[in-house]
């Protein structure tokens, strides 16, 4: 697999579904800063606290690309609120084992949002037009080792699973054709 030529492809599709460059550099940017996301890491000064690390340079890079201020994301999942009494609210601190599976649900939730609205968009360009025959209409599909599947609602896990499937494949063939014109060459056969 090229990754230039198939980002190149990536750009050259969105073009194609009408996204246009502010839309595109939005989604890079997300996509990137949800990467970043992931190496955030967090210390526990106790049991019961958590503290981001503020000196991990994931960190200020998913920060400033989702425009989030260091307090705000530390407050959102190194803290909590409860209401006590049903009228008094007290912030209590998460333990670094919460505060790491927050950020994983904020970074899933960030993920399926843009998912979701880039699927929503997609089908809104493709849609069936009233004065185009049905012979033509267009669909999303997602093809892999096993065929094609079609999903009520498609995840960006199954998206990634594909793709990483679809790139194990490729490698897998590439060795497998390569071993066997080496064989077929080796015995004089016309491959």
């Amino acid at each position: 697999v090229d990754d230039q030529e198939e980002f190149d492809s990536l750009i050259e599709s969105f073009s194609l579904l009408q996204f246009d460059p502010d839309q595109i550099r939005d989604i890079m940017r997300i996509s990137v800063a949800c990467m970043h996301a992931l190496n955030v890491t967090f210390t526990a000064p106790s049991a019961d606290e958590s503290e981001l690390v503020g000196t991990n340079p994931h960190l200020q890079k998913f920060l400033t690309l989702m425009g989030v201020e260091r307090d705000e994301l530390r407050d959102t999942v190194c803290f909590f609120e409860m209401l006590v009494g049903g009228r008094d609210k007290q912030r209590r601190n998460q333990s670094k084992a919460n505060a790491e599976k927050g950020m994983e649900a904020l970074i899933k939730s960030i993920y399926s949002a843009m998912f979701t609205h880039l699927v929503n968009t997609i089908n809104e360009r493709i849609a069936l037009r009233p004065n185009v025959s049905s012979k033509h209409a267009a669909s999303i599909g997602i093809l892999d080792i096993f065929g094609f599947e079609s999903f009520q609602t498609n995840s960006l896990e199954q998206l990634m699973i594909n793709y990483c499937n679809e790139a194990l494949q490729q490698v897998f063939n590439g060795i497998v054709f390569k071993s066997i014109k080496e064989e077929y060459d080796s015995e004089g056969i016309d491959s």
